[in-house]
């Protein structure tokens, strides 16, 4: 904000309450009846004329006073700056200068008391002119300051000159002339000045009539004094003096400190035009006139007066053609601007009229689409359009012009196909603006852009919302959004299928990236052929993907079936060939609470399918999720049950065959969960060994298992101790050395201890646990390979590891009624097979006698069963065992 615009920043700002106005209010009334008070006082005699008018004109200029240089002292702490509170500051200093004046009076000499109203005069009134010039709204440049000063000035000379001329003849005292002079063109400017802001501001209204009322009652003081009247009469000047600056103060009432200046864009040309200019010229010649006709001469005052007028005139018409120069040059400079926005502008801009006919185009047409004025002026709007968006563009123009306006004040949005100068069919779209209320312009504004760009990159943005990237396939939000779609058909069918692809990560590790990129991308050329036109095929993101599928449950599974064996097949790769395997899980379409459910559902199958086993395909059931919840509270509930001694050890004996003698004991590991159960192995070391805490629940068993056996041995029982053990957990660096450590802390001897190993899966290294167990031998510790034939490769693993006992899984041992079946042979194959090695046979599972003569009969030595003995606590073992007496007992 300039100083200029923020002088006295007094904006209206109309009262907030009634109780706010009264005590605004209050002081100047109290003064106004005092002051009123004092003048009846000197009218009647009480007090002398101008003690009474030096007190009167004293109390109101003091109250007055006050208050406008309180505002002004407000105005400069609220802006911070001194030019604001400029106009109000000046104000009040003259409402200062008019009550010295008078309080002045009585102590002067009755032959100087002209001379100080003169001076009084030239005091006060350039600090009104100053303060009323300074008031919001008046004039926002010094130059119009000026000009206001002269237009006032000129009308104020024509009055004087008027005022010269029709008085009866005898002239006028020097100073009440020039009292008369000063007066009559200060009076002019306030009041021109004044009402300049009247449509603004009710505070400058009222400061300016309070202005104008002390420098008008000063003025009229002078008068009366020059003319020697009696001192009662100077009472009447003392009105304009009382009320001036009551009026100014109450001009404060609607003052706002905080408000800001009026808008640069305001009119400055009211009441300073040629009707104002007529009228210092009118007044002028019709006191000329009247003047010759009564008089008939003019004396040299006269002329003077009358010369005086037209240099004021001149001045003002100067001040005049410069700001008319000054508003041309700004018009062509908004012009050279508007031009310049509307060539370079992304929009063409079309003014069409009431008969939808183009009137006007910017010079942009031709940059942006080739057109030239032929081709578009004269011609209908909707012309310019495809044929098939024609009819909607014309209906939506005819509803501009002939239905109201929007509600919003939102321009209507038009969006056809626009024919270029090339021929081609641009994408665009227009807003339309009525401005048949501009009598410049009278017609509908519509702005075209090409939006053609913007389409193809929403085009874009849509296929990267709802595309993968590196397959071209569906993404989840797409899969999602087709199953919604599919489940919103009345009589819907149709199946979810999740495939988790296994392997991809060792393809990444061993062969790079790339190689695993351009797997998943032939993983999805594959799943694309494999599925029918109907069907969606999306890749959830990592090496998951899935196809939703119209077919019912049957065709699905079959379709599972289909692509399991597609995905599995070799993939021949630029100097690799690699395989993958699959697990898949299906979820029928019409299941579940939603979108979000459905894809839940066949996660679990999926995640079920990959515990079973690789390659396989599971269906969502009701039980399914009992078992996948299961698996959960297993996972929440595993991770510290160690240290909250949940973990316990059973003990099953195994006994000689031919003397049903205990040999030794199978330690087995039970979860004591309190929310949970009693969890048997089968459950509790797949969870264990997916959380990482394998190790941590093997090491509790080793040392368990150890620390009974060798209180078993210290009394006498000469019992083995055989500890199971994964793959996985055989194969880490520091198995061995944790199981030379507990032998060491518990005492227990090594060839009673036995480590048992489940058959490897193909997964395995094989020679990793090979080399194992041939460490574990050179410590004295025998091992036994447990649940032999239940694997796919059992007999070529036979040969290449060193353990010295083989468990045969109880599949091998069959029913009596199957002795003379296949049951009989493969047993005894595998008995004389394990003897030609050097191991010893143990048939595990036995629960029935028959099994057991069918074991001994095959040449097995050992069994172990519920037959023979149930796992059991140690107390309980401990108690078994006392029905064979050991040799020490």
């Amino acid at each position: 904000m300039s100083p200029a615009e923020g002088d006295l920043a007094v904006s209206v700002a109309l009262p907030r309450a009634g109780t706010h106005r009264r005590t605004t209010q209050k002081p100047e009334v109290v003064a106004g009846l005092a002051a009123a008070a004092t003048l009846l006082a000197g009218s009647t005699g009480l007090l002398t004329a101008y003690v009474a008018l030096a007190v009167a004109v004293g109390v109101v200029s003091t109250v007055a006073a006050t208050r406008l240089i309180r505002l002004a002292l407000v105005i400069h702490a609220a802006k911070r700056s001194f030019g604001p509170c400029r106009g109000v500051g000046f104000l009040g200093a003259g409402v200062v200068a008019s009550g010295l004046t008078t309080l002045a009076l009585p102590l002067v000499p009755a032959t100087g008391r002209p001379l100080l109203v003169l001076f009084g005069l030239l005091v006060a009134l350039p600090l009104h002119l100053f303060g009323v010039l300074l008031l919001p709204g008046a004039a926002s440049t010094v130059s119009m300051r000026f000009r206001r000063g002269f237009d006032g000035l000129s009308l104020g000379v024509s009055l004087a000159f008027a005022g010269w001329l029709m008085p009866p003849t005898g002239g006028m005292p020097p100073a009440a002339l020039a009292v008369a002079l000063l007066a009559a063109g200060g009076l002019s400017i306030i009041a021109v000045t004044a009402l300049r802001s009247a449509n603004y501001r009710r505070a400058s209204v009222l400061c300016g009539a309070g202005a104008g009322s002390c420098v008008l009652g000063i003025a009229a003081l002078g008068v009366l004094l020059n003319y020697h009247v009696p001192d009662w009469a100077s009472l009447i000047a003392a009105v304009p003096l009382v009320v001036g600056p009551i009026l100014a103060a109450a001009g404060t009432r609607y003052a706002n400190p905080g408000a800001q200046p009026p808008p640069p864009g305001e009119p400055e040309t009211h009441l300073s035009a040629y009707p104002l200019l007529t009228v210092p010229a009118v007044v002028a010649t019709l006191a000329a006139v009247y003047h010759l006709v009564v008089v008939g001469e003019f004396d040299h005052t006269s002329i003077v007066l009358g010369l005086a007028v037209i240099p004021t005139l001149v001045v003002r018409e100067v001040f005049a053609v410069l700001d008319i120069r000054s508003y041309a040059r700004r018009l062509v400079s908004q012009e050279a601007h508007f031009r310049a926005l509307v060539t370079g502008a992304n929009d063409l801009t079309l003014v069409v009229d009431a008969d939808l006919l183009v009137r006007w185009q910017s010079p942009a047409a031709a940059r942006l689409f080739g057109l030239a004025d032929a081709d578009v002026l004269g011609r209908a709007f909707a012309d310019l359009m495809h044929p098939d968006d024609a009819a909607s563009v014309t209906a939506l123009l005819t509803g501009v012009l002939t239905g109201p306006a929007s509600p919003t004040g939102r321009s209507p949005l038009v969006t056809a196909r626009l024919r270029d100068g090339y021929g081609l069919w641009r994408d665009t779209e227009s807003t339309v603006s009525d401005q048949r209320g501009v009598p410049e312009v009278a017609a509908l504004v519509v702005h075209v852009r090409d939006v053609g760009e913007r389409r193809q990159l929403e085009h874009r943005v849509h296929q990267l919302s709802f595309t993968d990237q590196l397959t071209g396939l569906a993404n989840r939000r797409d899969l999602m959004r087709a199953i919604v779609t599919q489940r919103s058909l009345a009589g819907h069918t149709g199946t979810l299928l999740v495939i988790d692809l296994h392997g991809l990560s060792a393809i990444n590790e061993g062969r790079g990236r790339a190689v695993g990129d351009a797997v998943l991308v032939e993983v999805g050329r594959r799943l694309r052929a494999g599925v029918g036109g109907d069907d969606v095929v999306a890749r959830l993101g990592g090496d998951e993907f899935a196809v939703v599928t119209v077919d019912g449950s049957m065709l699905a599974y079959a379709l599972g079936i289909r692509l399991i064996g597609a995905l599995t097949e070799p993939y021949q790769l630029p100097g690799a060939i690699v395989s993958i395997q699959a697990s898949i899980g299906l979820a029928e379409l019409c299941g579940g609470s939603g979108v979000d459910d459905v894809l839940r559902r066949a996660e679990m199958a999926r995640r079920r399918a990959q515990q079973l086993g690789r390659n396989r395909i599971e269906w969502y059931d009701n039980y399914l999720e009992e078992q996948l919840v299961r698996r959960m509270d297993l996972e929440r509930e595993l991770p510290g049950a160690a240290a909250r001694g949940e973990f316990d050890l059973v003990y099953q004996p195994v006994l000689d065959l031919h003397t049903q003698r205990p040999v030794g004991t199978e330690a087995l590991v039970r979860w004591r969960s309190p929310s949970l159960g009693t969890v048997l192995p089968a459950e509790l070391v797949p969870v264990a060994e997916d959380l990482g805490l394998l190790d941590e629940l093997g090491q509790w068993v080793l040392h368990k298992a150890c620390r009974q056996a060798a209180e078993w041995s210290r009394g006498g029982r000469r019992l083995w101790m055989s500890v199971n053990v994964s793959a996985s957990e055989l194969t880490g660096p520091e198995f061995v050395g944790r199981v030379a450590a507990a032998l060491t802390l518990h005492q227990f001897e090594p060839d009673r201890l036995l480590i048992e190993i489940a058959e490897p899966s193909g997964e395995v290294d094989i020679l990793a646990v090979v080399s194992q167990l041939g460490k574990l031998r050179s410590l004295g510790v025998r091992t036994a390979l447990d649940d032999f034939g239940l694997g796919p490769a059992s007999l070529a693993h036979l040969r290449r590891m060193p353990v010295d006992i083989l468990k045969i899984n109880r599949s091998l041992v069959s029913d009596p009624s199957g002795w003379q079946g296949q049951g009989k042979p493969v047993i005894d194959v595998v008995v004389s097979l394990g003897r030609r090695l050097g191991m010893e046979i143990v048939a595990e599972g036995l629960e029935s006698v028959d099994q057991v003569e069918q074991a001994r009969v095959a040449g097995c030595r050992f069994g172990q069963g519920f037959v023979l003995a149930r796992p059991a606590t140690a107390e309980r073992v401990e108690a078994f065992l006392e029905e064979f007496p050991s040799p020490s007992h």
